[in-house]
């Protein structure tokens, strides 16, 4: 999941070092123009300082890119929902809701369909492959570590946690991807489907919340 899913701008405070900068810098040009319209020279447009410290620091565009695919990473492993919730049901549902929100702000909508273009390179290029590899195992371990746990303290049935996590990953990216190219994503509908998943499948039937199958 570029499960690039933030409940507040990325970068809201001036940058601290000059890595960070160039991060900032990339973030705002990949949203403006995409992977596709991306250039070293859009990049450095917006960039504060010397345009030759972007060509000192990196090779060329997807050099960039990938540093910058680990940073955001790096943040994205901050933002998701991982105090100490009372009930793995709850921990769960807060990341699911986190990953699929109801409304998508403008700067987010620009930057999951950037970060959409950035997985479609995935396909062909193996250093994109290797990073979004990466991306996905993290927050598939999220999920399943959360799932293990509600195993463990009978919250949860006895399931597989890493075929629960497999299937809400490839949830959301499902999500993520109809809602970055189509104009009829029904974004809603999938994270209530979501939670209703979880439900049947994880809460005993018994549960308040359960549902018998």
């Amino acid at each position: 999941m570029n499960v690039q899913s933030m409940g507040s701008p990325l970068f809201d405070t001036e940058p601290t070092d000059t890595r960070e900068a160039i991060m900032q810098a990339t973030y705002r040009a990949l949203r403006t123009h995409g992977y596709a319209g991306l250039t070293i020279q859009r990049i450095g447009d917006e960039f504060p300082k010397s345009k030759s410290l972007l060509y000192h620091h990196y090779d060329g565009k997807d050099d960039l890119l990938l540093e910058f695919l680990s940073f955001m990473l790096e943040r994205f492993e901050e933002t998701i929902p991982d105090r100490e919730y009372d009930d793995a049901h709850d921990h769960l549902t807060a990341i699911v809701d986190h990953a699929v929100p109801e409304d998508l702000d403008p700067e987010r909508a620009e930057f999951r369909a950037a970060m959409v273009e950035l997985r479609a390179q995935a396909a062909s290029d193996t250093a994109y492959r290797e990073h979004f590899t990466r991306n996905d195992r993290f927050f598939r371990d999220r999920f399943a570590t959360v799932v293990a746990r509600g195993v463990k303290e009978g919250t949860f049935r006895e399931v597989d946690p890493d075929r629960v996590a497999a299937m809400v990953l490839a949830t959301v990216h499902g999500a993520m991807q109809e809602e970055a190219t189509t104009d009829g994503a029904e974004t809603a509908d999938v994270r209530g489907e979501l939670r209703a998943y979880i439900e049947s499948r994880l809460l005993p039937p018994d549960s308040p919340s359960g549902v018998v199958e």
